[in-house]
């Protein structure tokens, strides 16, 4: 029960990293905040928890909208007493060439993958300092420092929220708070699946060309970002500040 007691917002967990994170949370004795834009899939995970005996709630949150932030973090400081930990998952996939994004696709990648990590920040701080500290924990990606083809606008928002975690991590380590992020490669989420399709490819022959592409020869599962995301925020990492995990077989190893 590495968090028991602790109480977590993760942003974004619906389904894939989010949702495994949360469920992983709540078995390790956290109480869980689902802040997730979609209804059906935001009450499924807080009913799955709850249905494990976990506490949970589920808040429907979008994090691009300021607004929206604050009354999420209101609402879960005034169920679980306060925060302790926020996972910043919520995420935008936005792929494509620089002259093929639009202004608005623009905008809805940075307004929900780093402006909306930035909102929920802000407003856990007040409840961070209260407690004498937190903990944060972003979700990159191997997209943050690597290029890919035609992956342009995601790749830049990724790049940002590294960069946003080192500059987070520096500026509140005087309020006891730890700010680290884990980049992620290839894993299978929903959200995966559907740029597999969007290759045009089966999602098996995706998994296995995906796989290939790493020396483990495989790809990840939600539940081994999970398990990082319990030790970065858990006391066993009580001196890691600043820091990138990465989890993707070993794909990006050269």
């Amino acid at each position: 029960m590495k968090l028991e007691s602790k109480a977590a917002i993760v942003t974004g967990a619906g389904a894939g990293i989010g949702k495994a994170i949360a469920e992983r949370f709540a078995r390790e004795g956290a109480k869980v905040t689902i802040a997730e834009i979609d209804e059906k899939a935001g009450q499924g995970c807080a009913e799955s928890i709850r249905g494990e005996g976990g506490e949970a709630v589920f808040i429907r949150t979008d994090t691009s909208d300021a607004a929206s932030v604050r009354d999420m973090v209101a609402r879960s400081t005034e169920a679980f007493g306060g925060v302790d930990i926020l996972v910043n998952n919520a995420a935008a996939f936005v792929f494509g060439k620089v002259e093929e994004v639009t202004p608005e696709d623009w905008s809805r990648v940075f307004g929900v993958n780093v402006i909306g990590y930035a909102n929920t920040v802000r407003e856990v701080l007040p409840a961070f300092r209260a407690a004498g500290g937190g903990v944060i924990v972003n979700i990159a990606s191997v997209s943050s420092f690597i290029a890919q083809p035609a992956f342009v606008p995601y790749n830049a928002s990724k790049g940002a929220v590294a960069q946003l975690t080192r500059c987070l991590a520096m500026d509140l380590a005087s309020d006891h708070v730890r700010v680290n992020a884990i980049c992620p490669g290839a894993i299978r989420t929903q959200a995966t699946d559907r740029h597999i399709a969007s290759l045009g490819m089966e999602r098996e022959e995706g998994y296995r060309e995906f796989g290939d592409a790493c020396p483990m020869k495989r790809m990840g599962r939600p539940e081994e970002i999970a398990g990082a995301a319990v030790f970065l925020a858990s006391d066993d990492a009580s001196y890691i500040t600043g820091a990138q995990i990465v989890i993707d077989g070993g794909a990006t190893i050269d």
